[in-house]
């Protein structure tokens, strides 16, 4: 099978062999610095997209309708995906980019600007490191790490590298979700207690699925990277990754993170002091391993003394829709099509998915369906209050700050992606662990349970050379 890139299968495997020990470590690798970019007006931010397959298509999407922004390069390690993502970006008037199988070879390209990376949840934190280190800022894809203790490490390398990184939760820029969480900030519906997170998604069984060769053309030891190189299956690969604890979270850590980091946002907490859930596999005899049910609880000690609350649910088949949310009734805003998960979206039933957060205060509540629309009702007679629809760009406000070089304008800081990925890998190994986590904000380690410490830092899986996480002083 031949590609049209600068790396054929030779290529690569000698490519591999030069570059997977050094860009492993955190130092000695000479190309790592760079001048720092200074955009003029008339300047194209050149972006490489990394992992085409699902969202990073999307990425595709956005940044060629951006007059400010060149695709320089795509990269991908299944060719017959990186081959049929080209030809469509040629039917659609995309200039050619450069094509690459392996993110370090990418890297060494001085004259790209960006990485934006769509690949597995496995391997978003170490690209993310490894962009950093080599002088790129970074759009990252949520969740930010598998872990918070990688997650810790993008923080402080986009710190030490003076790198921008912007964290895939796109409610951040939806103008009806921000204003929302500004209405409650301003006392809409009265101090704010209680927050819930709804993510009923319509999911089918995936089956069994029988160990085989891998496919020509896929280079699975580069796709499987930091995790466990296990047999080849269809279950282990393309979007079923996401049901594996080995690559995945479930679909709390999949959609679930978008609706979490919303309720923290608007609930007004960050770390919490008590984490617990409960949950199962349902209904289905397959390969999944994370819950396809799930309900966690999470609490939050204040400093005046109060306690606010934030409640979250997983359902993957028969649901109710609350407050509106996944219901026509609720009306939808802006946000592209694509983005999906607005209020009636189909699930894979074709029946509407409900995807949104409630917020409960003492004079009324808020809803918030997917990314773009909020509604509120208003005293005990629940009288309709304010609303709006409206979304916005990600990825624009992304390309705007790497101009101008303003970290502080960045509308989903990855400081706050990886506040709410701590509380989904709190509640992921509160399930896994089937007790509930005390939890240290300050140190934000957990209290007196070495068993989940090790969780949190990956100990259930390790790390699998040379594609280990560095340690980041």
């Amino acid at each position: 099978m031949s590609m049209d890139s600068e790396i054929n299968r030779r290529e690569f495997i000698k490519t591999t062999a030069r570059t997977g020990t050094g860009l492993a470590a955190l130092g000695g690798i000479s190309f790592f610095s760079k001048p720092e970019r200074i955009f003029g007006a008339n300047d194209r931010v050149r972006v490489a997209v990394v992992g085409l397959h699902g969202q990073g298509w999307q990425h595709v999407h956005q940044y060629s309708k951006m007059p400010d922004v060149e695709i320089a390069a795509v990269c991908d390690v299944d060719e017959n995906v990186m081959n049929g993502r080209l030809n469509e970006m040629q039917k659609l008037g995309i200039r050619k980019p450069a094509a690459h199988i392996d993110l370090r070879k990418l890297l060494e390209d001085k004259s790209i600007d960006a990485i934006s990376i769509a690949t597995p949840n496995h391997w978003h934190s170490l690209q993310a490191i490894w962009s950093c280190q080599a002088g790129k800022d970074v759009y990252l894809e949520k969740p930010m790490c598998h872990n918070p203790w990688e997650g810790r490490q993008v923080v402080r390398a986009m710190e030490k590298y003076n790198r921008i990184v912007q964290h895939g939760t796109n409610s951040r820029s939806g103008a009806a979700i921000v204003e929302g969480v500004q209405k409650m900030r301003d006392g809409l519906i009265g101090e704010v207690y209680l927050s819930r997170g709804l993510c009923y998604k319509w999911r089918k069984s995936i089956g069994h699925a029988q160990e085989e060769p891998v496919p020509g053309g896929v280079h699975y030891d580069l796709w499987t990277g930091p995790a466990p190189l296990k047999p080849f299956t269809r279950n282990r690969f393309h979007y079923n990754w996401h049901w594996v604890w080995d690559t995945g979270s479930g679909d709390f850590g999949n959609q679930g993170i978008h609706e979490l980091d919303t309720a923290r946002w608007g609930l007004g907490v960050k770390y919490p002091n008590r984490v617990a859930a409960i949950g199962a596999h349902v209904m289905f005899d397959d390969d999944q391993t994370t819950p396809n049910v799930l309900n966690v609880a999470y609490q939050f000690d204040m400093p005046d003394g109060k306690r606010r609350l934030l409640e979250f649910e997983v359902r993957h088949w028969h649901t109710n829709h609350e407050a509106q949310i996944g219901t026509l009734d609720f009306g939808g805003g802006d946000v592209p099509a694509a983005l999906g998960n607005t209020a009636g979206s189909k699930g894979d039933s074709g029946t509407e998915n409900t995807i949104g957060n409630i917020f409960y205060g003492y004079r009324g509540y808020l809803a918030m369906s997917g990314y773009d629309s909020y509604k509120s009702w208003i005293g005990e007679n629940q009288e309709p209050g304010p609303h709006a629809n409206g979304g916005g760009n990600n990825w624009a406000n992304f390309i705007a700050c790497v101009r101008s070089r303003k970290n502080e304008d960045l509308n989903a800081l990855i400081e706050e992606g990886l506040i709410s990925c701590t509380l989904l890998h709190l509640g992921n190994a509160s399930y896994r662990l089937g007790r509930a986590l005390q939890f240290d904000p300050k140190t934000k380690e957990v209290i007196g349970d070495a068993e989940a410490s090790r969780l949190l830092r990956d100990g259930d899986r390790g790390y699998r050379a040379p594609y280990v996480i560095p340690d980041v002083v």
